[in-house]
């Protein structure tokens, strides 16, 4: 016989965040995403090894202090990954598939040590001609430093599952 405590009796499981679906989205709704990252130099220095870009304004500390900036330049692909990915949690953890990437501007550097933050704007939604399954949404992200200057703007089309229509996450219960 197992034994159950009478807390664990009347304990109900709650749910997790998981994550916003087609019908979720509402034009010119604007999320604030929850987590800043701080960019330390390694984050830049393997991304940019990673991706094998060798422009020694990402790489050489004594390089890059000749510059204008006088300190490495965060590869700005990283920026594009990580403001992206800042947004997931309430943009596209049910996407089925990104579409693109679209105006994607950089209008200050970012530098080893900033701090980024992001936030998303809905534009457009509609329901997708090719897959009943899914419907289509537009954003545009902004990311910005802890001074809240704006270091990345982008638009990103996704086409992301109707509610009930995602695959079902794996749950596997807990042994006692």
């Amino acid at each position: 016989m197992k034994h159950v405590s009478d807390s664990q009796a009347t304990m109900a499981e709650k749910p997790g965040w998981r994550g916003r679906f087609y019908e979720d989205f509402e034009v010119g709704d604007i999320y604030r995403h929850p987590f800043g990252r701080t960019v330390i130099t390694t984050d830049n220095m393997w991304f940019t090894l990673l991706t094998q870009n060798v422009a020694p304004v990402h790489l050489d500390h004594h390089y890059a202090a000749q510059t204008e900036f006088g300190k490495p330049l965060v590869d700005s692909t990283f920026t594009l990954a990580l403001v992206t990915g800042q947004s997931v949690i309430d943009v596209s953890m049910n996407v089925m598939a990104n579409l693109g990437w679209d105006e994607v501007t950089l209008p200050a550097p970012v530098f080893e040590g900033d701090t980024l933050y992001s936030q998303s704007e809905v534009l457009e939604k509609r329901e997708s001609k090719s897959r009943k399954n899914v419907g289509i949404v537009k954003v545009r992200t902004h990311g910005f430093n802890q001074d809240g200057t704006v270091v990345i703007s982008f638009t990103r089309t996704i086409m992301v599952y109707k509610r009930g229509q995602a695959p079902e996450i794996p749950r596997v219960e807990l042994k006692s």
